[in-house]
């Protein structure tokens, strides 16, 4: 242990620094969530590791790739199964710090289980999120983009993934988180290749009546403790219910914001996100086969 982590670990056992700021200190001197592990751990603090599906995994191929999109290329993390065969494809869409690594595992842990996985880099009109040094320069950037840019890069990602070998065009499906899920239930209201939508914490779309033209299922996954996000969910149910859609709202109690996120140790609740990834791959299996 360094001179530093050392002086910061004495700092937070003593109440020096809070618990927020220890964590952020200890990434920032590491240089991530996954290097500042021995340190969270020295103070008591419970690390669960994204990656949860090895990026060399031999049965998958996984990396990078490009797809038109309506103002050039979009780059996109992609993740599928190295067995022959056409199989569902699933959307992903991340959350308002771009292209990360929880993400790009998120698609990994789809294709495992037998599925094309897609995630854009939604920055991508904007460099990419390889661009942005700090999580709150992505944030910023990612406020910057226009809602009807973004639909517009998620609609050509359908269309690419219709045309790719080895996936059924028929059976498309989104999931989104934080920001990514309020732009997935958006485009469920926009777009008819869709079979299946999941929202994980997502903000309603304004005007929330956009719902009536909601054409595939919806799983909505939403945690009690969601402050800025929980008072949206009961007016989505009633006009929902009113349209007479096709939908499932699962709320975890004590859950906060992001609780799926295993790469955000202030959030993560790690009985929900297992119980919510079931409920998800089980909605798809319904619903995408």
């Amino acid at each position: 242990m360094t001179e530093r982590e050392d002086e910061l670990l004495q700092a937070y056992r003593t109440g020096a620094v809070t618990r927020r700021d220890f964590i952020a200190e200890a990434i920032a001197i590491a240089g991530s969530f996954a290097a500042a592990a021995p340190l969270l751990e020295a103070a008591g603090i419970a690390t669960a590791h994204a990656e949860q599906v090895d990026p060399q995994a031999p049965d998958l191929a996984s990396g990078i790739v490009q797809y038109p999109g309506p103002a050039g290329a979009v780059s996109a993390y992609q993740s599928r199964p190295k067995t022959p065969g056409r199989r569902p494809a699933v959307v992903v869409i991340h959350e308002n710090r771009g292209l990360t690594p929880y993400i790009q595992d998120v698609a990994r842990r789809l294709a495992r289980e037998g599925y094309h996985a897609l995630a854009p880099d939604l920055l991508s009109r904007r460099g990419g999120t390889a661009a942005y040094a700090t999580p709150p320069a992505a944030i910023e950037a990612i406020r910057a983009l226009a809602n009807d840019d973004v639909q517009a890069d998620l609609r050509a990602a359908l269309a690419w993934l219709q045309k790719a070998d080895g996936v059924r065009g028929d059976r498309l499906g989104v999931v989104g988180f934080c920001w990514g899920g309020a732009q997935s239930l958006l485009l469920g209201t926009g777009s008819r290749d869709l079979r299946a939508v999941v929202v994980f914490y997502g903000r309603n779309p304004s005007p929330l009546e956009l719902v009536q033209n909601l054409s595939a299922p919806l799983l909505g996954i939403y945690g009690e403790d969601d402050r800025s996000i929980m008072p949206g969910v009961a007016p989505l149910e009633a006009a929902l219910k009113q349209s007479g859609k096709v939908y499932e709202i699962k709320i975890y109690p004590g859950a906060k914001h992001a609780f799926h996120n295993d790469t955000n140790p202030e959030r993560y609740n790690a009985e929900a996100a297992r119980d919510a990834w079931a409920r998800v791959l089980a909605f798809y299996r319904r619903h995408l086969g």
